[in-house]
């Protein structure tokens, strides 16, 4: 009997036999881990999302982290290359930043371990932000009164780049967006999926072999993957996960996303290779892509879907986009 687990933190999937064993399909819950370390408060979050929205963090006055996650777009970006200070183009597409809170790493490649180390990234990143360093960035906040006085009031002390970190992280723990369509259904709300949505959950969970990544509450298994994903864009080649372990099975792997509010999100992959969730599913249809690394992964195999099944699957697909409050949507 074959045996086999792929594993990273605590997502999981097991074979035996041939069959497959993914995290179980649960709805998301309304709040996201929240560490000792970073508790929220309302003062906190507010001055996280004046953070967010000010291009006062770039060098040039020019980027904010909404440049590059949109709220009208479910907080990612539109384009397939997010565009830095001086219309630099970076290599990837920027991460949807709904739900991100539930990632135990963050970015494309795990290279952050929170979202705090997550939001200093940008900050000194000569393709985004482009400040010399953190400090650079702390000295110009300190000579705005509205910022001296409000870290003061909220952290006790002067603007520090842990402090902006804390701030922008508690902030984006509050874009969460439960209650979709499918999460009504898993509560017990059987009419909240139509027919053709309930068809493309049986084959999201069946035939089309979705949720042997897609599964758990984020519908993603937090695993890197080789999918032979096109490389196109600015970099002429891109080794994913390897570039953080060095290992060579790492080789062109990425995370595997979350579905959640996959309808708002596109384009899709790390480098936004596809314009529509139809592309996507015909990529998966014939088993991936080819990859210049041996790492491709071997759960990727042509599925045969019919043009029926494809589009019962993107209806599915499109009942996964939850629920957002007005001043999530506004700046």
């Amino acid at each position: 009997m074959l045996f086999r687990t792929l594993s990273a933190s605590a997502s999981f999937l097991v074979f035996f036999g041939g069959l497959a064993f993914a995290q179980p399909l649960v709805p998301l819950p309304p709040v996201p881990p929240i560490p000792l370390s970073n508790l929220e408060t309302p003062a906190k979050v507010a001055l996280g999302k004046k953070l967010f929205f000010d291009p006062k963090l770039s060098v040039n006055g020019a980027i904010s982290c909404a440049f590059c996650h949109m709220p009208k777009v479910g907080y990612a970006d539109p384009k397939p290359f997010s565009i830095g200070v001086g219309g630099k183009r970076g290599g990837r597409n920027a991460p949807p930043v709904l739900n991100a809170a539930y990632m135990n790493l963050q970015f494309w490649d795990g290279r952050a371990g929170s979202l705090e180390e997550q939001a200093l990234g940008p900050l000194t990143n000569p393709v985004e932000m482009a400040n010399p360093n953190t400090q650079a960035v702390v000295e110009r906040l300190r000579k705005i009164p509205y910022y001296h006085q409000t870290f003061q009031d909220v952290f006790g002390g002067d603007v520090s780049s842990d402090s902006i970190a804390e701030a922008i992280a508690a902030y984006e723990r509050t874009l969460v967006t439960p209650n979709s369509p499918y999460d009504k259904f898993l509560m017990g709300n059987k009419s909240a999926l139509s027919s053709k949505q309930m068809k493309g959950l049986v084959l999201f969970k069946g035939k089309a072999r979705c949720v042997l990544c897609h599964s758990g509450a984020l519908l993603s298994d937090q695993v890197y993957h080789n999918l032979g994903v096109p490389q196109t864009g600015p970099l002429p080649a891109d080794v994913g996960r390897y570039a953080v372990t060095h290992n060579p099975r790492d080789k062109g792997k990425f995370r595997t996303p979350s579905l959640r509010n996959i309808a708002l999100t596109a384009p899709y992959m790390h480098d936004g290779v596809f314009k529509t969730l139809g592309q996507v599913v015909d990529f998966y249809n014939k088993g991936g892509g080819r990859s210049p690394y041996a790492t491709k992964d071997i759960l990727l195999v042509p599925l045969h879907l019919s043009i029926t099944e494809k589009k019962e699957l993107i209806a599915f697909l499109q009942a996964l986009t939850g629920e957002t409050t007005e001043e999530m949507n506004q700046p």
